[in-house]
């Protein structure tokens, strides 16, 4: 660990840096806007891309110093630590190979880690991560940014006090048509390296966006996954990884319950679907339903009543949806905001741990590094169980 930082003790905004999100990388910008959005973060540094000439073209349209543009993550996460203003949290948003060398990098130098999903490109990388995180003591956020939209915080509130019963199925699903026909051979950047194992690790769709949805079921109902059984394909001819994913999931049981079942469809090969998130689930007493393009709904059915609707800051609308939501109800919230909510809980977990390692307060809630391991482990259940012809396998 690198010893003499500084460590911030006012209210000022937190000083970050990001490695990955130069010229012509979408979540890059997503992930600046995030940020800035409530006046939380400051970017003032970057190795913005492996191209030394495109990171500092990056740096220059980002209005950072040009001595504070930085060839390479190793680079950058050595001279900012030793900087009385070095920064104190880095974005991490490349492809996926690069999450843990990175994150390494900037956590044994004493460094906050904001890292977008999935955790790793590998299993065993993401579990060295979470011993690494652990023994440094910093705060890491993992973006599944949709655990940020208020509805699906409704809808994780609900389960927790009981309005749905015992949870019987959950039904996850993640359709996306962008990769129907071999876009990565039309100089898309952001499907070639999707698609490329060597970056993206064993899965495809399961990886980019099954997680996804995975990470909503469990974040959502609480329940812990027993088992899986997946088929896994690639449908577009000579493409290495899974464009398509139906998974049959077995959740561990409660005590003196009995195990939850759910399907997860997670597609790239699906025409007519654009960003199709969408979850539900159904219990002894009740039902809900929630879609992304429509995220300021969450359509709630009481076993034997009328189906109910539950909008953000309007009638029915708790405490939990209340704390991230940004505008009144009528005025749509989405994406961004969304997304920013997953940085405004980081900042206030990095200001906590400003106070000599303190805690933020307990309605504080983002994805950590555990449940990067465990999204991992999903993915790589996948391809194992689809390898053996779908037999049912441990996570």
């Amino acid at each position: 660990m690198v010893s003499g930082r500084k460590v911030e003790s006012g209210n000022g905004p937190i000083r970050y840096g990001m490695v990955g999100g130069g010229q012509g990388a979408f979540i890059g910008g997503v992930h600046r806007i995030a940020a800035r959005m409530d006046g939380e973060f400051q970017l003032v540094a970057g190795a913005l891309s492996a191209n030394a000439e495109k990171a500092r073209a990056s740096g220059e349209e980002l209005g950072l110093d040009p001595e504070r543009v930085y060839g390479s993550y190793q680079e950058m996460a050595k001279a900012e630590a030793a900087r009385p203003d070095g920064i104190e949290a880095v974005a991490i948003v490349t492809p996926n190979h690069v999450h843990y060398p990175a994150a390494k990098a900037f956590l044994e130098a004493g460094i906050h880690v904001i890292c977008d999903k999935p955790l790793t490109s590998s299993l065993a990388d993401a579990k060295k991560l979470a011993a690494l995180v652990e023994k440094s003591g910093k705060v890491f956020v993992l973006t599944h940014n949709y655990t940020g939209y208020p509805m699906i915080r409704q809808a994780r509130e609900m389960i927790a006090k009981g309005q749905l019963g015992d949870i019987r199925v959950i039904q996850a699903e993640y359709p996306q048509d962008w990769l129907t026909e071999k876009t990565e051979d039309t100089g898309s950047k952001q499907a070639a390296w999707r698609v490329d194992p060597k970056q993206s690790g064993v899965g495809g769709s399961t990886g980019d966006i099954g997680t996804h949805a995975y990470n909503l079921a469990r974040f959502v109902t609480g329940l812990e996954l027993d088992s899986l059984s997946a088929d896994l394909d690639s449908f577009v001819e000579g493409r290495q990884l899974d464009d398509n994913a139906h998974v049959m999931l077995r959740f561990k049981a409660k005590p003196g319950g009995r195990p939850a079942k759910g399907m997860l469809w997670a597609s790239q090969v699906a025409p007519g679907h654009e960003n199709g998130l969408k979850l539900r689930v159904y219990g002894t007493k009740g039902g809900i339903e929630w879609v992304q393009a429509d995220p300021n709904y969450l359509w709630f059915t009481p076993y034997g009543e009328p189906k109910q609707l539950i909008t953000r800051g309007g009638a029915g609308s708790g405490t939990a949806a209340a704390r991230v939501t940004r505008v009144p109800s009528g005025h749509p919230e989405g994406y961004l905001e969304g997304f920013a909510n997953i940085y405004q809980e980081a900042a206030r977990a990095i200001r906590a741990a400003r106070k000599k390692g303190g805690k933020p307060a307990k309605d504080v809630i983002y994805p950590t590094v555990s449940d990067g391991v465990e999204g991992v482990a999903f993915v790589e259940a996948c391809v194992k169980s689809s390898k053996k012809n779908a037999a049912w396998t441990k996570l």
